[in-house]
């Protein structure tokens, strides 16, 4: 993978303060609570830094944030380019409909399920894998951030059943989606019963963004590529679709109840 312009940015920011406050590596990661291992990969573009690394590193050389904000444009470089647009689009809208008959929706995943997910299609290196993971996890911010978006997620049963990495790796990414489901008011997850049979669904994962300004698109992922339509016609047909698929949902009680009981059957 080409290594991102933004974290030879980053290495060399970093490299540059902590000798103007005099700082060795092994001082700066005791000043951090990291390893002087991972400072010193940092500063030689061998590891990305975090949101959290970078946010320390501010709050160490009182940088206004500086290195934060080289960060997440690190995060933005690193996000496989199709996907740019739609990353934007992601971290703006105020309201998502995500219907997925295959996966946990990305936003509602954890750590562990995310690199099962990317290991088991075979498509990628070590390193492209964590930073793939990385850039997910980070995305998840807007969920919790001062003016969250509403986000109804209509998964499939099958997507609770379906082994994705170990079944620990199942377990704790569907008592994850209980934790959500149940703390955050923001997040509706709903299933689809298997007990529905054929359903419009099944044609498909799609997400419907709504932007401040309330304009929708969609957005599509394929095996190697995603496609952000607003075309209106289009976005007439994929809604129908939306509320179709809603017409088979479980209740939000129902869902939970339901995740939380698979769960327990990982365990």
């Amino acid at each position: 993978m080409e290594r991102s312009s933004m974290l030879d940015h980053f290495a060399e920011e970093l490299r540059l303060t902590r000798a103007a406050h005099g700082m060795s590596q092994a001082a700066l990661a005791e000043a951090l609570s990291y390893s002087g291992a991972l400072v010193a990969k940092v500063e030689t573009c061998e590891r990305r830094p975090s949101l959290d690394f970078a946010r320390r590193c501010d709050t160490v050389f009182t940088t206004d944030g500086r290195f934060e904000r080289i960060q997440r444009r690190i995060s933005r470089e690193t996000v496989v380019p199709w996907a740019r647009d739609w990353t934007a689009v992601e971290a703006e809208a105020r309201a998502f409909r995500w219907f997925e008959p295959l996966y946990v929706p990305g936003l509602l995943q954890t750590e562990e399920y995310a690199r099962a997910i990317l290991v088991g299609a075979g498509l990628f290196g070590v390193d492209e894998i964590e930073q793939q993971v990385a850039t997910r996890i980070e995305r998840q911010v807007v969920l919790t951030r001062d003016r969250p978006p509403l986000l109804t997620a209509v998964i499939d049963e099958y997507v609770l059943r379906r082994q994705v990495g170990q079944p620990e790796v199942m377990c704790q990414q569907l008592q994850h989606l209980v934790k959500l489901g149940t703390t955050l008011p923001r997040v509706r997850i709903q299933v689809v019963p298997l007990s529905a049979g054929a359903y419009p669904g099944l044609d498909g994962p799609f997400v419907i963004a709504t932007s401040p300004t309330g304009e929708d698109v969609v957005y599509l992922e394929g095996q190697r590529h995603g496609q952000v339509v607003d075309r209106t016609d289009y976005l007439r047909e994929v809604v129908e679709v939306w509320e179709s698929i809603r017409g088979e949902t479980l209740s939000q009680q129902q869902s939970i109840e339901l995740i939380g009981e698979v769960a327990e059957a990982w365990i």
